[in-house]
C-alpha cells in the first residue's frame, strides 16, 4: 500500500499537467476531426452560391418525338458523347474554394403523367445551346421546347391527405467498372434479320407500364449525371486493376508474402515454400473461359469510353384514391432488364427506399420524413445526404449505358399509342426560297 501511495504521489502532478493542457488546448483537436465534414459543407455552400447565377439556373426541356423515327440507339450514344463536351472542371483549388465552381450536371428524365410518357432534360441555362445542338445533330426531326418543371405541378407537401408516394435510389451490385446490360445486347443490327426481330427496345416495357396507369398516377425516372475524367474519378485505373485480377495477372506483393511467412513460421514452425512458376507460352488472358473473356472485354470497353458520374432515382406517386401499391414494381422491373449475372445490376437501395422495416420505433413518422426527403431530393436533382453523399449512391456510367436507359424510341420499337408523337416532320427550307 505504501508503495502504491508513493507511485500515485509521484504520478499525480503529471495528471494535473495533462488536465491543464486539455482544458487549455482542447479546441485544437475538433477541427482536425471534423475537417472532412467541414470541407464538404463549405464546398457545397460555395457551389450553391456559384450555381445561383442566373446563367446557370436550371431549366427543363421537353423533347417531342416524331411519329416516324428510325434512328438507332447508337445515335443517342453520340448525343451523350457531345453532351460530355460540357465537361469544365475547376482549374485549381482556388476555383473550388473561392469561386465555388463545380462540374454542371444534366438530368435525363422520363415521366409518365396520367398515363402519358414524356421525355425531359433538366440542364443549366448556360448549356442549352450545347444540349440542343447535340440532340438536333442526331435527331433533326424532334421538337425541343422549354416547359415548367413537372415536379412542381404536384403539391409540395406530399405525402398528405390526398397524395402518397413510393420512391428509391438505385445502387450497383458490383463495382461501377462493371457495366450494366447495354443496347447491343438487346438486339443485333444485321441486314439479313427482320426488323421486328432485331429491334427490341428496353423502353417498351416502361411505356407499357405507363400506359396502364390512370389519371392521377405519375411515374418519374431520373438519371442525374455530370461528365468526369480520370482526374476526378480513377475509374480507368480501377478498371485496369479489375481486368488484371480477372486475367490472373496480379501477383502477391513482397510485404504480403513476408506476413504469410511470419504466421506460417509462428504456427507451424515451417517457412512456406516458394511457388514454382510454370512456364507457359500462353499469356494469362488466353487461359480464360469464354465467359471470363466477355467480362474482361466488357470492363475494358466501359472504361475506354467517356463516362459520367451520378445517380439513378425512381418515384411513383398518385392520389390516394387511385394509388396502386404495386406501382413500385414498375420502376424496379424496368431496371431489372439491364441486369446480368456476370456483369452488373441496378437494385433499390434499402437505406433511402421509402420503407421502414418493422419492428422499429417511430415507424410512421420516419416513413413520412423519408418520403418527403426523397421527393425534395428529386426536385433538387441532388444525391442523398447523411450527412454527405452516401457511399454507393454515386457511380460511373459510360455514354453507352446512359444511351441504353435514356433514348428516343422509334414507332417500330415502341408502338405504344400512349407515347405522344408529333405528326409533322421538319425539314430544311428549300435553297430557292427568297430571303429578301
Amino acid at each position: 500500500m505504501l508503495e502504491t501511495a508513493l507511485i500515485i504521489e509521484k504520478v499525480a502532478p503529471y495528471f494535473l499537467i495533462l488536465k491543464a493542457l486539455i482544458i487549455q488546448f482542447w479546441w485544437i483537436v475538433p477541427p482536425f476531426l471534423l475537417y472532412p465534414q467541414l470541407k464538404f459543407y463549405f464546398l457545397m455552400y460555395m457551389a450553391v452560391v456559384w450555381s445561383s447565377d442566373k446563367s446557370r439556373e436550371g431549366i427543363v426541356l421537353e423533347i417531342k418525338i416524331p411519329h416516324e423515327l428510325t434512328r438507332p440507339i447508337k445515335a443517342m450514344e453520340n448525343v451523350m458523347n457531345s453532351i460530355w463536351g460540357s465537361y469544365d472542371p475547376p482549374k485549381d483549388w482556388r476555383a473550388s474554394y473561392f469561386e465555388g465552381k463545380v462540374i454542371l450536371s444534366t438530368s435525363f428524365e422520363i415521366a409518365g403523367i396520367d398515363g402519358v410518357p414524356h421525355f425531359y432534360i433538366r440542364i443549366p441555362k448556360s448549356n442549352r445551346k450545347l444540349i440542343e445542338s447535340a440532340i438536333y445533330s442526331q435527331y433533326p426531326e424532334v421538337e425541343i421546347i422549354e416547359v415548367p418543371d413537372y415536379t412542381k405541378q404536384v403539391p409540395m407537401d406530399i405525402p398528405n391527405s390526398e397524395w402518397d408516394l413510393w420512391g428509391t435510389d438505385f445502387e450497383l451490385v458490383k463495382p461501377d467498372v462493371y457495366p450494366i446490360k447495354t443496347y447491343e445486347q438487346f438486339f443485333e443490327e444485321k441486314p439479313d434479320t427482320p426488323s421486328e426481330e432485331k429491334r427490341i427496345d428496353p423502353l417498351s416495357s416502361l411505356f407499357e407500364s405507363i400506359s396502364r396507369t390512370s389519371k392521377g398516377e405519375q411515374m418519374w425516372i431520373q438519371l442525374t449525371m455530370w461528365p468526369i475524367s480520370p482526374k476526378e474519378n480513377n475509374y480507368v485505373s480501377r478498371g485496369k486493376e479489375e481486368v488484371d485480377k480477372l486475367a490472373n495477372r496480379t501477383k502477391k506483393g513482397g510485404f504480403v508474402s513476408l506476413i504469410e511467412d511470419f504466421f506460417n513460421l509462428l504456427f507451424t514452425g515451417k517457412m512456406s515454400e516458394p511457388a514454382k512458376e510454370v512456364e507457359s507460352i500462353l499469356p494469362p488472358e488466353m487461359k480464360l473461359t469464354p465467359g471470363e473473356r466477355d467480362v474482361v472485354s466488357a470492363v475494358e470497353k466501359k472504361v475506354s469510353k467517356p463516362c459520367f458520374q451520378g445517380f439513378v432515382r425512381y418515384i411513383y406517386l398518385a392520389k390516394r384514391d387511385v394509388f396502386f401499391g404495386g406501382g413500385k414494381g414498375f420502376g424496379t422491373s424496368f431496371f431489372s432488364q439491364f441486369a446480368t449475372q456476370n456483369l452488373n445490376n441496378l437494385k433499390p437501395w434499402g437505406e433511402v427506399t421509402t420503407k421502414i422495416q418493422s419492428p422499429d420505433i417511430f415507424t410512421a413518422r420516419r416513413l413520412y420524413l423519408r418520403k418527403r426527403d426523397i421527393l425534395e431530393k428529386y426536385r433538387d436533382r441532388a444525391p442523398s445526404f447523411d450527412p454527405y453523399p452516401k457511399e454507393g449512391t454515386i457511380y460511373t456510367f459510360s455514354i453507352e449505358e446512359l444511351a441504353t436507359i435514356y433514348h428516343f424510341p422509334g414507332i417500330d420499337a415502341v408502338p405504344s399509342s400512349s407515347l405522344e408523337r408529333i405528326e409533322m416532320k421538319k425539314a430544311a427550307p428549300p435553297s430557292t426560297l427568297p430571303v429578301e
